[in-house]
């Protein structure tokens, strides 16, 4: 077989996409003529047809999804090698970091803390989506995704997930709603009214449970699935919330929050979710290695 020639296998992925030889051909400023050309030459050097014509469009065979597969590998393999190697040399190295738009911004900033300040490191933030992130980190335009949603994985996923923390959550509010004296958790939930997590949550599904163990239907003042959504409406006294303690530490510690009771049996994880990739960032190695050292982070579960 002769040499893969990239530029053939760059044109093949356009195709592939686009799914029609015109709109490939548009978007690549060439004629169809010269973009059909230089398909056919890649499908003789692989000995296969990796296209098949249904109506006015183009279906990949089997071969072609296979090439698929390669053609972006390889792809995704020379642009992390482009965006590594372009930091060489540099005075600041940059770590890009996505994080769940509904994530406690304090366990985002106590990720952060050992790189920021530091003058030969930019750390670039930004928020979205689980679904938004993935894709980011799928195509290198991000270094790590922070969560608390594990993705789902299979045996092809690139997905490495790292435990990075598992915190208590507690019933909160403050000091005039929780009073002086403590109260049994069943005769909290069962007198004040609570502000929650939304019912797609994994921590409004485990709080469902122990409210069901305790024989308590509670009254829902207000639902949120943002963690600074739920802090702000604890502050403003609509209820006590169930909130990991680490959302509101700053309340807590100025003594405008309190703990009313523990949730024994609940918790929230915390993630770091990394791509497999040849050429990983070196930040984030010294950063996931920081946490493991100080009981934080477990070892990563591969994908398979």
């Amino acid at each position: 077989m002769a040499l893969l020639n990239l530029h053939h296998l760059r044109l093949f992925r356009a195709v592939a996409t686009d799914r029609t030889l015109t709109g490939a051909a548009r978007r690549l400023r060439l004629s169809q003529s010269a973009l059909s050309t230089q398909i056919r030459t890649l499908e003789a050097s692989l000995g296969t047809e990796l296209f098949e014509r249904r109506g006015r469009g183009l279906v990949l065979t089997e071969a072609g999804r296979i090439a698929l597969d390669h053609a972006e590998a390889i792809f995704r393999t020379a642009e992390d090698l482009a965006a590594t190697l372009s930091e060489t040399g540099r005075g600041r190295r940059a770590l890009r970091v996505g994080a769940l738009a509904t994530l406690s911004r304090n366990f985002q900033m106590q990720f952060l803390r050992p790189l920021l300040g530091r003058p030969d490191v930019e750390v670039v933030l930004r928020s979205g989506s689980q679904a938004e992130l993935l894709r980011g980190l799928d195509a290198l335009a991000l270094d790590v995704v922070l969560t608390n949603l594990a993705p789902a994985r299979d045996a092809a996923s690139p997905w490495l997930i790292h435990r990075l923390a598992e915190q208590p959550v507690s019933l909160i509010g403050t000091p005039a709603r929780v009073g002086a004296g403590r109260r049994p958790l069943r005769e909290l939930l069962a007198s004040e009214p609570l502000v929650l997590p939304t019912s797609d949550t994994a921590l409004r599904a485990a709080f469902d449970a122990l409210a069901a163990r305790l024989g308590v239907s509670p009254a829902i003042a207000a639902e949120a699935d943002d963690m600074a959504m739920l802090r702000l409406l604890a502050r403003e006294d609509d209820g006590l919330a169930v909130i990991p303690p680490i959302v509101v530490r700053d309340e807590l510690a100025a003594g405008l929050l309190v703990e009313a009771a523990r949730l024994d049996g609940i918790s929230e994880t915390f993630l770091a979710v990394t791509r497999v990739r040849r050429f990983p960032n070196p930040l984030l190695a010294d950063v996931l290695r920081l946490h493991s050292s100080r009981g934080g982070a477990k070892a990563p579960v591969s994908s398979g």
